[in-house]
C-alpha cells in the first residue's frame, strides 16, 4: 500500500463513537487543570540549571550502578571460576564464599545509602531551589 493511500485512509477513518474518536480511545480529560496543554517552558537559566542537575544525578547514578554491578558480577565470576577459594574456611561455620556473599549484600545497602544521603543533601535542595526560581519568574 502506498504512503498516500495509507494517509488518506487515516484521514478518512470513520468516527466510532459519540466523542468523535476514531481510535476507540477516550478523549483527553479537559476538566483537569492544565489538561491538554504543553508542558511549561521555564526561563533559560532554570532550564539550564535543571539540565545540569539531571546530568549530575545521572553521573552519580551511573557510578553507583557500575560499582554495584562490578561487586555483584565479581562475586558471580568467583563462584563460577574459583570455587576452591570460596570454599576455604575462615573459621568454623564461615567460609570465604559466605563472607563475600554477605559483603555483596552489605555493599548494596551502603551504595543505596550513599545515594540517599547525596539526594537528601544535594539533589532535593537543588530541585526545590530550581522550582522556587521557576515560580518567581
Amino acid at each position: 500500500m502506498s504512503a498516500q493511500r495509507a494517509a488518506s485512509r487515516l484521514t478518512d477513518a470513520p468516527e466510532d463513537d459519540a466523542t468523535g474518536s476514531a481510535s476507540g480511545h477516550d478523549p483527553p480529560d479537559t476538566s483537569a487543570p492544565g489538561a491538554g496543554k504543553e508542558p511549561a517552558q521555564g526561563p533559560p537559566s532554570t532550564t539550564r540549571a535543571l539540565s545540569e542537575l539531571a546530568a549530575r544525578r545521572d553521573r552519580i547514578a551511573l557510578i553507583l550502578t557500575a560499582t554495584t554491578m562490578i561487586v555483584y558480577f565479581g562475586f558471580v565470576l568467583l563462584v563460577a571460576f574459583d570455587k576452591p577459594l570460596l570454599g576455604q574456611v575462615i573459621r568454623p561455620g564461615l567460609s570465604v564464599g559466605i563472607a563475600l556473599g554477605a559483603t555483596v549484600i552489605l555493599a548494596a545497602w551502603v551504595l543505596t545509602g550513599i545515594y540517599v544521603v547525596w539526594a537528601n543533601r544535594r539533589y532535593d535542595p537543588a530541585v526545590e531551589a530550581i522550582r522556587a526560581a521557576g515560580e518567581d519568574s
